[in-house]
């Protein structure tokens, strides 16, 4: 089934036409041939009932399926008996593959295009051939289904009105933290979703806390739809400690942080302080260390952190 060889649908096996549903207004679902093009479709996250009819038809009736990881697909093509040949789509081979792609899709093609889990495109490859697909001409189908990111967010009790979706946060710390600290400034309260990975889960969480404090809400949702599936719901430094406590931290990772207080709220409770005063008070409410409590302060008063350093010595020094 696997095949990283030019794509040659001449040679692909013979099967009976499968066929989908169009809508006709007087006599109701008539049948129609798939039709060329590119269709993107969701694959699974763990459990795999949870594909659609639709895009298990897609992917029996098209001439080839690009996978992520071919060895992981046909754990899922095995399981529901389907032989439509594969190729390698992923990150390393993402654009030599993708102009392969769209000259079959040019000659008439039908390519579904899956991730390892979830949709494809949404932190994992997809989005390139798409947008190629595009430039070509070639109509594109999105074949919706399971997305950790969204069933995370529904699951989590944390408000889904308006929400972010960033994908991964950055693996070195400096980055990890200048990332936070801009959601921590940004004027509009929504729920903010990352994905993250066992090994660096504990650090995210203290940068979390670094940046909005100890008392942050947070909701960690760990290996959805699987057997061990589990959510945990409370504060930053909660949830820390929590997990602090296990042997180890294993599984998939959904990282997210409900809505901040307002900055009217904060401006309200800080803005008769003077900026020695409200370094002491995040110290002394959200335990920051004195060179973290300067860097919040200086971007909530929009200075440089040389100079609020320097007004922090100042006032300091002069209190002594």
């Amino acid at each position: 089934m696997d095949s990283d060889s030019p794509l040659d649908l001449s040679s692909r096996p013979e099967r009976s036409a499968v066929e989908r549903p169009a809508v006709d207004d007087d006599d109701g679902p008539l049948l129609k041939p798939l039709a060329p093009g590119l269709y993107l479709v969701a694959t699974p996250i763990g459990n795999l009932e949870d594909i659609t009819l639709r895009a298990l038809r897609v992917l029996r009736s098209v001439d080839r399926i690009a996978c992520e990881d071919t060895r992981q697909t046909a754990k899922l093509l095995n399981h529901y008996g389907i032989r439509t040949p594969t190729v390698s789509y992923h990150i390393h081979n993402e654009s030599s593959r993708s102009s392969e792609l769209i000259e079959t899709l040019k000659a008439g093609g039908r390519i579904a295009v899956v991730s390892d889990a979830g949709t494809p495109g949404i932190a994992d490859p997809g989005a390139t051939i798409a947008a190629e697909a595009i430039a070509a001409g070639i109509t594109i189908y999105p074949i919706p289904g399971a997305n950790a990111a969204l069933s995370a967010l529904i699951a989590s009790g944390l408000p889904a009105e308006t929400f972010t979706f960033h994908g991964f946060l950055p693996s070195k710390e400096g980055q990890r933290r200048t990332t936070l600290e801009a959601l921590r400034n940004s004027s509009e309260p929504t729920t903010q979703i990352f994905y993250e990975t066992p090994h660096r889960i504990l650090d995210a969480l203290t940068d979390i806390i670094t940046t909005f404090g100890p008392t942050q809400p947070i909701v960690i949702a760990r290996e959805l739809t699987k057997l061990h599936e589990e959510f945990l719901r409370g504060t930053a430094d909660e949830l820390l400690t929590t997990l602090k406590s296990r042997p180890s931290i294993r599984g998939e990772i959904v990282l997210l942080l409900g809505p901040t207080p307002t900055n009217s709220a904060s401006t309200a409770t800080t803005e008769n302080l003077t900026l020695s005063e409200e370094v002491a008070a995040l110290i002394r409410t959200e335990s920051l260390s004195e060179k973290d409590a300067l860097k919040r302060v200086a971007k909530s008063r929009n200075i440089s952190k040389s100079e609020a350093y320097r007004e922090y010595q100042r006032t300091t020094a002069h209190k002594r």
